[in-house]
């Protein structure tokens, strides 16, 4: 019967199958499984123990098939490598060889050798009168010799220590035996009389005894000629010779047998000359107490070594091997060094994080002094703090924690940004204080936890910075604030500005999400946090650790930092489960006990004005967020508990219940800013007209809690604003600004005051703050002297007033937000009064100067303010018009020297941009609608529309609102419409319509700007003005030889190059927006070429750069690569806007620019009658330095006669390099 062969598709099933027809066919199988005996295991190789063992071992046969497999290709035989190694020479005898490689037992035994026991001494047991040998005790013992190597047990070091004591005993009979113990020096002898202690002997051949006594005697007998001196002189020589592993190693042998016990000699040693007897003259000894002087290792420091500070006791366990260096912290501390050198040395702080001097000697009882690289010194550096935080000990970590915090606190006020290089809070989180202070909230001891609680506040919160906000609050648009948030990186902010698609914006959140929280860190702290689950810890902490009052304010106060962050921060407290609710509950009850004491050993169930702050600072990141405050959380009910009441009954403490209130009023504010909570006026109106009639009545300056009740009665006021605002109605909005003015009024007696300077605090970049001080907040422009809400809010009721009646005037002097809404108020008041007043008309220049400098200082969120200035201030303070200005610019036209001028003077130029000033405005406000928006929504929070509201966060501050450089907007607008780079020139496509009356608009401008308002344009460097202007003529092959932009550029390009503006240029610097001068320079080189048709003032901008106190790249790329251009820039010595002597002092010391000078004379790429301006330049160049008489380098020199020798050897004698030769200055 066949049977098919099994197939890989087949089941486990059909296997079985075909083993039973096998099976139940039986046929012989083609394979016989044989066991065969392990020669390992030492099986007998027969037939029948294979037969028999068959069973145990599977072995695979097949017929007809060999055992081993046939040699295909001859193979090297094998070598041994122990083979190998074994020499066999052909005449060596087989016997010697089998002799010699026996291993055999009796090869063993016939090679005993007995040991010389004559000199082994022989002790005998002490007799005794007992029966029994006394008991050893460790007390007993007097002194105890450690083995040198391992281990001994008591009993086996007690022994030692007997037969120490005998041997000590026999050496005192035998004078010339010379012990370590015998010897009165400390010092280790070189050796004995028998022989040398460190030579072996090894290597001297069969003789070696004799060898080495012979060698150990000689160097008796020559240190026995030195006197003392010579020989330390000796050992101090070989000291400084020898390698100082080789010391050691010598050291180490010395002590070795130092410790070891030492055996007395057979026989006594005599002297050569003196025959053996049983009495030794006393001479023969010297050379042994000599030879104790000798140290191979003189060690003199253990002579000056100071005493241990404990002297260790034989009862004392585990001290029978003494360490030193541990001994050593027992001493006394030495005193502080000064160091001479200026080396910057490591930053060491108390508990209290005060820096301590390193020279301050302080003592030991503060606990300042530790086991560190530098213990005389006081202190704990950064590394020792951190390391303290991760003991294992709760009291040293807590310890460190709490220093954490306070340095965190004094870096935040400056306090080291004098006395420290560097940043504190940068070199700490570089090492990793965040993730430390995250861990440590993970700790489940309660004082550890809230140390770290207490570090993260002091890393997150400034306290400076909160009392700004809240003392601001109360003035016009204080509500609205800045995002605390990092700057955005470049890449992003390309990203935002070219608009992602959807799905790539999705793309940009998975890899946010995929970012490290090291990564994330580095660049956004509360972005970290959040990350790391941070929300999470801190409602655990409020809600089952339940921690002491100091902690429950620190993680409130982490809170409002975090709500402070952006719109996303704040959505996720709200977002995190039962915090939110767990806060109102346990520290915003309705209902509480009140308590006796005025601070309480704990805050739950009691009201807490932080939480009111918090409901607040969440509230302005957005109205929806407010929303589900007042609607979801319970705003609505805590507002109506704490309005309706007065803080006098609300049975709390006298203060905390006015900050109760004072927040209640702020949120309610807030919330009625977005038009929400606006039945709760209707039924608190009552409540809040006695507390407004309650705030006339004059209060002494003397009267406690003075100052809170000042800012519950700003709140108030504000909180009226924003239902005036809501409500539309402007008549009660006045009345209250108003009543702000009086009670300002009476309450400053110091309208202005100097404000203190204080050093800035170190800022991190991943940790925004706006950098308040502690000094600044208390005489700065937001104390409560301040005139500076007094002032925005009279303007700004006067700016309503004179709107509704015009015959109402005033105008102030000038007093950063909130600054700028204050001059923006000033300057909408001077704008009504310049046309009616000509005594304020004259100064009409000053206002024009304070909008312009407005313009570029107003930041995002006044997109509003900057388009109200484009539109009605310019018509109205440029007032030259009608005083003259452009006749008078005429006449100073006509003292100038003559030189080219263009078609249009001056005067004219100036009185048809005047004329032009309503197009002029329209033009800037056109390429400003890329603002609209943003105008819009600052328009809605600037004029009170609070329905339209949707955050008082206001947008992320990047940067000022408009750049410094505005007036060329259109300019650069058009550049970058028009201009496409290509490869390395420009390819240009059709202009705009409308892009030249806008250029045209744009010129007349900054011509009025240069001529009557040039502080305007200080900010803007001469260089970038230049790189500004060169884009008319990137922008079009034609635009720049139209007349009126000829005209004006000219008119502009004069203006640079008078002389005290010429050397303010600095093209070193690259311009805003670009790499480098140089790049433009280049763009500008390749579109003279290709379009310019030998016009004067495109060449004029291309000569400007080559002048000699400019790089001299520009040079070579002009007579290196874009050679051809020399054919066409005709521009005349007349026409040139900037003396010759600027191309021609100093001369050129560029060897290769001085090569292609010469090369473009010789190829007559460069005539006088093409380029007669850098024919001039090149002649005179060459000519000063062929002829220069100053010493040089051998290179310059070399270059100097080659080119001699090239201008001798030119055939045409009238070339222009042979005129070089004639050539004088």
């Amino acid at each position: 019967m066949m049977l098919r062969r099994p197939k890989p598709t087949d089941s486990e099933s059909d296997l079985l199958r075909e083993q039973e027809q096998f099976l139940s066919s039986g046929t012989q199988s083609a394979v016989n499984i044989v066991r065969r005996p392990d020669k390992r295991r030492g099986d007998i190789a027969s037939d029948d123990s294979e037969k028999s063992l068959g069973n145990q071992r599977d072995v695979v046969t097949i017929p007809d098939f060999p055992d081993q497999l046939p040699t295909l290709t001859p193979a090297p035989p094998k070598k041994s490598r122990f083979k190998k190694e074994r020499v066999c020479f052909e005449d060596e005898d087989p016997e010697e060889l089998l002799d010699r490689h026996d291993t055999h037992i009796s090869a063993v035994l016939s090679r005993i050798i007995e040991r010389d026991t004559s000199a082994v001494p022989v002790s005998f047991p002490a007799f005794t009168g007992t029966a029994f040998p006394k008991v050893l005790h460790r007390s007993t013992i007097q002194t105890q010799v450690m083995a040198p190597r391992g281990k001994k047990s008591i009993f086996a070091s007690q022994i030692a220590a007997q037969n120490a004591k005998v041997r000590g005993a026999e050496s005192q009979k035998d004078p010339l035996v010379s012990t370590p113990q015998a010897s009165g020096s400390s010092h280790i002898v070189l050796g004995t009389v028998d022989g040398p202690l460190l030579l072996s002997g090894e290597g001297l051949g069969p003789d070696k005894a004799e060898q080495t006594l012979k060698i150990h005697q000689e160097n008796q007998t020559r240190l026995q000629g030195m006197s003392h001196s010579e020989i330390l002189e000796e050992q101090k020589l070989l000291l400084a010779q020898l390698d100082p592993r080789l010391v050691d190693f010598v050291r180490s042998r010395k002590s070795q047998k130092a410790l070891s016990p030492v055996s007395p000699p057979p026989q006594r040693e005599v002297c050569p000359d003196q025959p053996e007897s049983k009495t030794v003259q006393p001479q023969c000894a010297k050379p042994q107490l000599d030879s104790e002087v000798v140290l191979m290792m003189g060690d003199e420091e253990d002579e000056t070594k100071p005493a241990l500070p404990v002297k260790p006791q034989k009862e004392w366990l585990h001290m029978d091997k003494l360490e030193p260096e541990k001994l050593e912290w027992m001493k006394d501390l030495p005193a502080p060094r000064r160091q001479g050198t200026k080396k910057a040395m490591q930053a060491r702080f108390d508990f209290s994080g005060t820096l301590i001097p390193p020279a301050e000697d302080l003592p030991v009882h503060l606990g300042l002094h530790h086991h560190g690289d530098e213990p005389e010194l006081a202190g704990y550096s950064l590394q020792e703090i951190f390391l303290l935080s991760r003991s294992k000990l709760t009291q040293q970590r807590s310890l460190a924690l709490n220093t954490l915090a306070h340095i965190l606190s004094k870096a935040h006020a400056g306090e080291y940004s004098t006395c420290l290089s560097g940043s504190v809070l940068a070199s700490l989180l570089d090492a990793g204080l965040l993730f430390l202070l995250r861990f440590s909230l993970d700790d489940s001891v309660e004082s550890v936890m809230s140390a770290a609680v207490r570090a993260l506040r002091a890393l997150l919160v400034s306290h400076e910075d909160e009392e700004c906000l809240d003392a601001t609050f109360h003035w016009l648009l204080g509500t609205a604030v800045f995002p605390l948030i990092p700057p955005v990186h470049e890449e992003e902010d390309e990203e935002d500005e070219e608009g992602l698609a959807k799905s790539k914006k999705e793309m940009t959140k998975e890899r946010e999400e995929r970012k490290l929280d090291h990564d994330v860190a580095r660049q956004d702290i509360v972005k970290a946090l959040l990350k790391m689950q941070l929300l999470q810890r801190l409602r655990y902490i409020l809600e089952v650790v339940r921690p002491v009052p100091r902690t429950v304010l620190d993680v409130l106060e982490i809170l409002i930092r975090i709500a402070r962050h952006s719109t996303f921060a704040a959505t996720q407290i709200l977002d995190c489960p039962r915090l939110m609710e767990t806060v109102i509950y346990e520290f915003l009850p309705c209902t509480w006990t009140p308590t006796s004491s005025p601070y309480p050993p704990s805050l739950y169930g009691l009201p807490v004005s932080t939480v009111m702050k918090l409901l607040r600072v969440l509230s302005s990141t957005g109205r929806h967020v407010c929303a589900r405050i007042l609607n979801s959380l319970g705003g609505r009910r805590c507002l109506s508990r704490f309005l309706a009441m007065e803080p006098s009954v609300l049975l709390l403490e006298p203060g905390e219940a006015i900050c109760c209130s004072t927040e209640a009023l702020r949120l309610w504010a807030v919330s009625a800013s977005y038009g929400q909570a606006s039945k709760l006026y209707i039924d608190l109106y009552p409540v809040l007209v006695k507390t407004l009639q309650a705030a006339q009545k004059p209060c002494g300056p003397s009267e406690p809690l003075q100052l809170l009740e000042l800012q519950r009665i700003t709140a108030l006021l504000s909180l009226l604003t924003q239902v005036t605002h809501t409500a539309g109605c402007h008549e009660e909005l006045q009345s209250a600004l108003l009543r702000v003015c009086s009670y300002y009024c009476r309450s400053s007696s110091i309208i202005c005051q100097p404000v203190l300077r204080a050093p800035s605090p170190v800022a991190v970049p991943s940790l925004p703050s706006l950098g308040c001080c502690r000094a600044q907040s208390a005489r700065g422009l937001v104390a409560s002297e301040s005139p500076l809400p007094l002032f925005t809010a009279l303007f700004y009721l006067l700016d309503n007033l004179t709107s509704i009646h015009r015959g109402l005037v005033l105008s102030l002097a000038w007093l950063l937000r909130h600054e700028h809404h204050m001059l923006y108020l000033l300057l909408r008041l001077a704008h009504r009064l310049v046309p009616v007043d000509p005594e304020v008309a004259k100064h009409a220049p000053l206002f024009h100067q304070v909008a312009l400098a407005l313009l570029s200082w107003l930041l995002p969120g006044s997109e509003y303010l900057v388009h109200k200035l484009l539109r009605a201030l310019p018509s109205v303070f440029l007032r030259e018009g009608a005083t003259g200005g452009p006749e008078a610019a005429t006449l100073a036209e006509l003292q100038l020297q003559e030189k080219f001028t263009p078609l249009t003077g001056l005067g004219a130029l100036l009185r048809d941009a005047l004329s032009h000033l309503p197009s002029i405005r329209g033009c800037y406000l056109t390429h400003l609608a890329h603002m609209e928006q943003a105008v819009l929504s600052s328009a809605d929070r600037h004029l009170g529309r609070n329905p339209w509201l949707t955050s008082q966060l206001l947008p992320e501050l990047t940067g000022p609102s408009m750049p410094s450089d505005w007036p060329f907007l259109p300019l650069v607008s058009l550049y970058e419409q028009a201009g496409v780079r290509q490869g390395g020139g420009l390819q240009v496509v059709a202009l705009p319509a409308g892009a030249l009356q806008s250029v045209v608009y744009c010129l007349q401008w900054l011509l009025l700007l240069e001529s009557w308002r040039e502080q305007a344009l200080k900010t803007v460097p001469a260089g970038a003005k230049l790189a500004r202007l060169a884009c008319i003529f990137l922008c079009s092959s034609d635009l720049f030889l139209e007349q009126p932009v000829q005209e004006l550029t000219w008119a502009l390009l004069r203006g640079l190059t008078q002389s005290g503006r010429l050397e303010a240029i600095d093209l070193g610097t690259p311009p805003p927006g670009l790499a480098s001068f140089h790049d433009l320079y280049v763009a500008l080189l390749a579109q003279y070429e290709a379009v310019s048709f030998g016009d004067a003032l495109f060449g004029c901008f291309l000569l400007l750069p080559l002048q000699r106190c400019f790089s001299a790249t520009m040079r070579l790329a002009l007579f290196g690569e874009h050679v051809g251009i020399l054919r066409s820039l005709c521009v005349s010595l007349e026409q040139l806007p900037v003396p010759l002597e600027s191309f021609t002092n100093p001369p050129e010391d560029s060897l290769p620019l001085l090569g292609l000078y010469f090369r473009s004379l010789v190829t007559g790429a460069l005539r006088s009658d093409r380029c007669p301006v850098l024919y001039s330049v090149a002649i005179a160049h060459l000519n000063a330095f062929v002829f220069s008489q100053d010493a040089v380098s051998q290179e310059v020199e070399a270059t100097r006669r080659s080119l001699l020798r090239k201008t001798y050897y030119l055939t045409d004698e009238v070339h222009p390099c042979r005129l070089l030769l004639l050539y004088v200055l």
